[in-house]
């Protein structure tokens, strides 16, 4: 006997709110996944280090295996590692991280591969670090303070002292114009120091949302748009942008590596690019360090790099 349609309604309805309640229950794991991932890894005021990496990137002596040695070799960053919490983009990545890391959280969306090298402003890429973009969000509103570094990032040396202690947002730039105020800094989405508040909380749900407004733009170059909205006056968020003299890349390098706090493979395309210059990166530290500590300080040290990129 043929179902009625009213049944087959009820079975339509049924399977619907058994996919919706799937879906919550799905979401409320990677909720609770996701706090005891951050709660192990936060310092004390709640805040975290974060970065967020794909298969290509931590595959065996790829850029993973860099940053994490640069941690290791700065000075007095290795007890840091402790407090990084790897973001993995697929299941590679995040069986890799499992491997050699303590806080790895597998932030994987269905139907979608992160995995390969992504050409730089192709589809892919673009969905990747909106991803990230919002699921930064998500960290801030579970009360967390967050350092985002990218992974082709090399740390030398703890950040805190030149952080701005009554600021919301802070970021590093492509270009510093020597004044933390000025809104015409290029900012560079690598590395920034968030705290958790309203105010950035707010900012984050519209920095997301713009990338409506601006389709086929990476966040980057959107922050770069938004960041004179009088929107971020009206939240009253305080920006204040990072000094390359401490937080420098290839594409403006520090001059003084008495100075540096970390060194970015920014203003470089090609991941075997980046790799090649990061270890000559990682060469030029330690032959600093190798030096006498009166030596290294009575002179001004510079790097070698950028050579294949910029």
């Amino acid at each position: 006997m043929p179902l009625s349609s009213t049944n087959n309604d009820s079975i339509i309805t049924g399977k619907k709110s058994t996919r919706r309640q799937n879906n919550l229950t799905s979401t409320k794991k990677k909720q609770n996944k996701l706090k005891k991932v951050l709660k192990e890894a936060a310092m004390a005021d709640k805040t975290v280090i974060i970065t967020a990496l794909n298969a290509a990137w931590t595959a065996p002596n790829s850029t993973f295996d860099l940053f994490l040695e640069s941690f290791r070799i700065g000075n007095n960053t290795k007890s840091l590692l402790k407090h990084v919490v790897v973001v993995a983009l697929d299941k590679t990545a995040y069986s890799r991280c499992l491997e050699i890391h303590t806080h790895c959280y597998a932030l994987i969306t269905k139907g979608v591969d992160f995995s390969g090298e992504k050409k730089y402003m192709s589809d892919d890429y673009l969905k990747m670090m909106w991803k990230r973009t919002d699921f930064l969000r998500i960290v801030l509103q579970m009360g967390y303070n967050f350092i985002f570094t990218d992974a082709d990032i090399l740390w030398f040396r703890r950040p805190f002292a030149h952080f701005y202690s009554h600021d919301d947002f802070q970021i590093a730039c492509d270009h510093y114009l020597h004044d933390s105020f000025n809104l015409d800094n290029y900012p560079n989405g690598g590395f920034k120091f968030v705290k958790s508040n309203n105010q950035t909380i707010q900012f984050y749900k519209f920095w997301y949302s713009s990338r409506k407004t601006y389709p086929k733009t990476n966040e980057q170059d959107v922050l770069n748009i938004i960041k004179y909205d009088s929107f971020l006056k009206k939240i009253g968020l305080k920006i204040r942008f990072l000094d390359t003299a401490y937080f420098g890349g290839f594409c403006e390098p520090s001059k003084d590596l008495n100075y540096v706090c970390t060194m970015h493979a920014n203003c470089c395309i090609g991941l075997g690019n980046k790799i090649h210059d990061l270890r000559m990166a990682l060469d030029d530290w330690k032959y600093y360090m190798a030096l006498p500590s009166g030596e290294r300080k009575s002179k001004i040290y510079t790097w070698t790099v950028p050579r294949i990129c910029g």
